[in-house]
């Protein structure tokens, strides 16, 4: 058998394992919770075992040792936060050779075949992340503001309350949420969310759905936020860009569940920002989960050269997308 490589996804909802031989086939894979050591750190390191060791079994590998492992991780931000990780790794014994990225990383790989350009992750949360053709690379951390689902979701409920107010005009997200939430008035939905004994809301970034539902079918107010994050993401595309002296010609790519809605209000807005100071940026959305990048680093790492064959055969025998559901 071919030499092996491991590459991790560890995010805040859920935790992605894959194996591969050095020809890009994917062997095995394995699923846990989230692993973003700012969440809870033993929990965190404990997911991240569990991918592996399920990983392990679906391939019937044992404890044989790999020949290199990458992590990308959410909660890779300061250095500190990588020797966490790569201590972990280093603790494993399981590879000759690992690495750590931050996720934002792991998906920009993942992107395209060269995995080079910028690309811009907005799901729960967000990050952006640029790599030049020489290598450089950068990733926005904790200097990314315009987040995700979560903060578009926060601004939708405060749009519902202030059109309720009277400050700002109605708005058709007020329908769609008190009906999610099963609240008769918008004074029972406000109260719902902020009261003293309140339980905590679950899963609350599903509201960005609607409200790209509700911009996609015209509402003013919804059509404001979702141009407004749009264009905050370009700013800190273009920001990502400028760190690896990316400039002209680049690949830009998008991923994440906000990003896959339907609508392409949000990206329309993000590429109208990007080129305005950059015309020639193609666009592409990424095909890939970010585990993919994972192991393409991973076959990076242990020496292969990835090509179109190594790409397309990793491609070809991923695990299907039931695998990746939040």
């Amino acid at each position: 058998m071919s030499e092996l490589v491991l590459g991790i996804d560890a995010g805040n909802t859920k935790t992605i394992a894959l194996i591969a031989d050095t020809s890009g086939t994917v062997l095995g894979w394995g699923r846990a919770g989230r692993s973003n050591i700012y969440v809870q750190r033993a929990r965190a390191l404990a997911a991240l075992q569990r991918a592996v060791a399920v990983a392990r079994t679906s391939a019937g590998l044992a404890d044989r040792p790999l020949a290199a492992l990458t992590l990308s991780a959410a909660g890779a931000d300061w250095p500190e936060d990588f020797d966490v990780l790569a201590g972990e790794l280093k603790r494993w014994r399981c590879a000759e050779r690992s690495s750590v990225v931050n996720d934002a990383v792991g998906a920009l790989r993942a992107g395209s075949l060269r995995g080079a350009g910028v690309t811009v992750v907005c799901g729960t949360s967000a990050g952006i992340a640029a790599r030049s053709p020489g290598g450089a690379v950068w990733h926005t951390s904790y200097w990314q503001e315009p987040e995700g689902a979560d903060e578009l979701a926060a601004r939708a409920l405060r749009a519902v309350y202030r059109a309720e107010l009277g400050i700002d005009p109605p708005t058709a997200l007020t329908a769609p949420l008190l009906s999610y939430f099963g609240c008769p008035d918008v004074e029972a939905l406000l109260h719902s969310l902020t009261r003293r004994d309140r339980r905590p809301v679950q899963h609350l970034g599903r509201l960005a759905r609607i409200l790209l539902d509700q911009a996609d079918a015209g509402d003013a107010t919804s059509l404001g936020i979702v141009r407004e994050h749009g264009a905050s993401l370009g700013d800190y595309a273009l920001a990502a860009a400028r760190k690896v002296g990316l400039g002209g010609d680049y690949l830009l790519t998008t991923s994440g569940g906000v990003m896959r809605h339907r609508s392409p209000i949000l990206r329309e807005a993000l590429m109208e920002r990007v080129r305005g100071e950059h015309p020639h940026v193609r666009w592409q959305a990424s095909h890939h989960e970010p585990v993919f990048g994972a192991v393409l680093l991973a076959l990076e790492t242990a020496g292969v050269t990835v090509n179109e064959a190594v790409f397309r055969r990793l491609e070809a025998t991923c695990p299907d997308a039931a695998l990746f559901v939040t």
